[in-house]
């Protein structure tokens, strides 16, 4: 089919997979070609390039790929005014061909992969060009934006570099433009590196600005507030990721009315927020000042913002009370950030009334008093955090209100009293942290959470069994150390097939480690330590992965995501003009990502692993408790084990030389067991080890040689073994001889001694009963008493005095 009388042609947001089947090429007088957001692949079509005709050609959003011809393609369509090729796999140079595209007004280029030394010069040749996006390719070299001082049409000039390869350059030399940008947007490039990257001079002669972003470009000095006072049409202004500081001024006699996304987050302002900041932008929808090193108190103004949608002032220094004039009819409020400051008082303000609140984070505040009643009406909220405050008394009943709610973050307060019953109604959570609090009883039977990945308890008295309705749960994280969980381990534990940590430390669970604990293969920590377990180490714990990345694939858990929604800008451009427009009202979904932390004992130090090295991390901890029985040559198999500590048991037998095989082992600590044998010299072959310890157990013969990490550990590792010799113990091997030799003859000599003691101590008891029994017969005869007493008496006394003689010389 040819359509040669095609003028426009719009297959936008389909599925093709390559340009229509019918011939295009035909259409003489098309003019404008879309096929935007399709699945088209392949190299650039020479039926597009043969359109000679078109003015508008956008291909962007497909799966093109290869390098564009240096000569002919492209380089034909002279008629091109908007050239759109944005978000495909494009490589290699642009060609310096397009510089015959002299009628070309739009260049989207974005999200390729074009590379090697910026093509300046072609910019410079395209003198009608209005808008240019050339964001997230890889090219080096410099550009002087200079070049573009007469090109009067510019209004749109945007740029991104990956690699951070590509030089900027605004002063070499100044120049004053003879455009007008209504968008200016430079995100992760150097610039102005030969001028102290300061911030473009240029600016100065901007009157018409709708969008600034300057991001990530570490630009110093002192907060540029006269471009908001010269651009009063601002609508967007992001200056994050640079060096700014104060003061940071804001004119108190102009109000910027177009003005909804302020962001100056990750500067080092170090002033304090303009008390009047509410007024002078009065219909910001999203106010994020983040790690901006603020001071000063919160400003009772932004309380005028009535269409404020996100507010982000965490990571700095604010103090003080929350003004009452916050909270009060802040219905478009959905995302509250407030998080590490010095705020105090109550965490919302008396009362405040949010009712559409999605995300409130106020974590490591010095907020006190009772659970949060201001977002009692926050029915869809999706997170909470209030960690790392002074919080106190009981959770309230209509927290099960919150329905939809995902993470709920309570730990490091004084919370109480036991979890109400209609906490059971939370059944999305995902991420659920009580820590370090002083909850009690049990844990509500009722709690049946399918999406519950995250589960932390530890620090409190909570008692009683696990609910059995946890077995629903996709758990990966449980750590419920220093309770008072009694009983046996619990069964249901062998339910979690997902879990990575488990931590039962501190409570007082009885009995043997089950067998069904081996089926939970992606366990990279363990912890039943300080417990009061009993009997072996079950053999089959070398089915537990700890940590290998062949079984546990790309599974995250250092990092939790948090997702919502919320408005955002969208500018659309005019085709013939190059003119912006700002689309109000735009969805944008955001995900804010979170570290879970994780306390283990490692190196004999109380760790705690947080964010993305919790992904690395694998250790097993069964020390303090009743362990019997040998170590399992089986352990061997744990060969990405970091951290192992099976101390202060009741083990016995031989160390396993299979533990040779630990090759990333920080930490080994068997001491203060019953162990025997000597210790296998293959371990100096862990050349991770730096933690070693075997003191106080039954161990003999020669510590291994002091090489590789074992030349780091001192006799306090082998103290206790008394028949343990060599460096770096004082005694060697003819001392322990000696010692046992010495040990044998004065063993011997004691028994002699024994032996002739209990001889004469006997002699002299049969004696004594011998002669008691005499005097008695002699006492019943009085004929012959006085005759025979006196001989008997010489006789006795003479046999007494012959035996003393010999005693004193035997």
């Amino acid at each position: 089919m040819r359509l040669s009388n095609l003028e426009l042609l719009d297959l936008q947001h389909n599925q093709l997979t390559e340009v229509p089947s019918f011939d295009i090429s035909h259409s003489r007088n098309l003019k404008s070609l879309w096929l935007t957001f399709n699945f088209i692949e392949g190299s650039l079509p020479e039926s597009i390039t043969s359109l000679t005709s078109l003015t508008d050609l956008e291909l962007g959003n497909n799966n093109l790929s290869g390098s564009l011809p240096q000569q002919g393609g492209l380089c034909n369509m002279k008629n091109l005014a908007y050239l759109g090729l944005s978000s495909n796999k494009f490589d290699g140079q642009l060609p310096m061909c397009l510089s015959n595209l002299t009628s070309l007004r739009t260049l989207r280029l974005s999200g390729n992969r074009f590379e090697g030394t910026f093509p300046f010069s072609l910019f410079q040749t395209l003198r009608s060009l209005a808008v240019i996006f050339l964001s997230d390719d890889y090219f080096n070299g410099s550009f002087p934006i200079s070049l573009l001082a007469n090109h009067s049409n510019l209004t749109v000039f945007s740029i991104s570099c990956v690699n951070a390869n590509l030089k900027l350059e605004t002063e070499n030399p100044p120049f004053i433009p003879s455009f007008q940008l209504r968008l200016f947007d430079i995100n992760n490039c150097i610039l102005n590196e030969a001028n102290n990257n300061k911030l473009p001079t240029f600016l100065l002669h901007q009157h018409d600005l709708l969008y600034l972003n300057l991001v990530h470009l570490t630009i110093s000095g002192a907060f540029p507030s006269w471009l908001l006072t010269n651009n009063t049409q601002l609508n967007q202004f992001n200056l994050t990721h640079n060096l700014f500081t104060g003061p940071f001024e804001l004119n108190s006699t102009s109000k910027l009315l177009q003005m909804e996304y302020f962001d100056i987050s990750y500067n080092s302002i170090g002033d304090e927020m303009p008390p009047h900041i509410g007024f002078i932008f009065p219909n910001l929808i999203s106010l994020a000042m983040s790690s901006a090193s603020l001071r000063g108190c919160f400003p009772a103004s932004i309380g005028e913002l009535r269409q404020l949608n996100d507010l982000d002032l965490s990571n700095n220094n604010l103090s003080g009370y929350l003004p009452q004039e916050f909270g009060h009819g802040h219905n478009e409020l959905r995302f509250l950030k407030l998080s590490n400051n010095n705020l105090s008082g109550p965490c919302l303000p008396l009362r405040s009334n949010f009712t559409r609140l999605l995300f409130m984070d106020l974590n490591n505040n010095t907020f006190k008093g009772k659970f949060p009643s201001g977002i009692i009406n926050s029915t869809q909220l999706r997170m909470l955090d209030v960690s790392a405050n002074q919080l106190f008394g009981e959770i309230p009943s209509w927290i099960g209100n919150f329905r939809n709610l995902s993470y709920l973050i309570l730990s490091k307060n004084s919370f109480m009293g036991s979890l109400p019953q209609n906490f059971c109604n939370l059944t999305k959570l995902t991420y659920l942290d009580l820590s370090q609090n002083k909850f009690s009883s049990s844990l509500p039977r009722c709690m049946n959470m399918p999406f519950l990945q995250y589960l932390h308890l530890k620090g409190n008295h909570f008692m009683g069994p696990l609910p059995s309705t946890l077995v629903n749960s996709p758990l990966l994280t449980l750590d419920v150390m220093n309770n008072n969980f009694s009983g046996q381990v619990p069964r249901l534990l062998g339910s979690f097939l997902n879990l990575r940590v488990l931590i039962f430390k501190k409570n007082n669970l009885e009995g043997s480690i089950p067998d069904n604990l081996c089926v939970l293969k992606n366990i990279s920590m363990l912890d039943f330590s300080q417990n009061k377990l009993s009997g072996k180490i079950p053999y089959c714990l070398d089915n537990i992965t700890f940590g290998r990345r062949d079984t546990l694939g790309e599974t995250k858990i250092g990092r939790f995501g948090v997702s919502w929604t919320t408005s955002a800008f969208s500018f659309i451009i005019q085709l013939a003009t190059g003119e912006v427009s700002i689309v109000q009202g735009v969805k944008r979904d955001i995900t804010l990502y979170r570290d879970q932390e994780v306390g283990f004992t490692s190196k004999r130090r109380d760790e705690s692993y947080k964010g993305s090295i919790l992904d690395f991390m694998a250790g097993m901890d069964l020390s303090e408790n009743r362990l019997t029985g040998e170590i399992p040559l089986q352990i061997g198999s744990l060969s990405a084990i970091h951290a192992l500590n099976l101390s202060h048991n009741h083990l016995k037998g031989p160390i396993p030389e299979t533990l040779c095989n630990l090759r990333d082992l920080e930490s080994l600590d068997l001491s203060h067991n019953i162990l025997t044998g000597h210790i296998p010299a293959q371990l100096t072959q862990l050349y991770s080890l730096s933690v070693f310890s075997v003191a106080y157990n039954n161990l003999s013969g020669m510590t291994p040689d002091m090489k590789n990490q074992f030349s780091t550990f001192g006799s306090s590792s082998y103290e206790g073994n008394p028949f343990l010799y060599g460096p770096p113990l004082q005694q060697n091997c003819s001392s322990i001889d000696k010692s046992i030799t010495g040990r044998n003859k004065q063993s011997h000599h004691l028994e002699a001694n024994d032996f002739r003691d209990a001889f004469l101590w006997s002699f002299v008891g049969a004696f004594t009963v011998f002669f008691l029994g005499i005097i008695g017969v002699l006492y019943l005869n009085p004929y012959v008493c006085n005759y025979k007493l006196l001989l008997l008496e010489r006789v006795i006394t003479s046999y007494l005095y012959e035996w003393w003689q010999k005693r004193k010389t035997f």
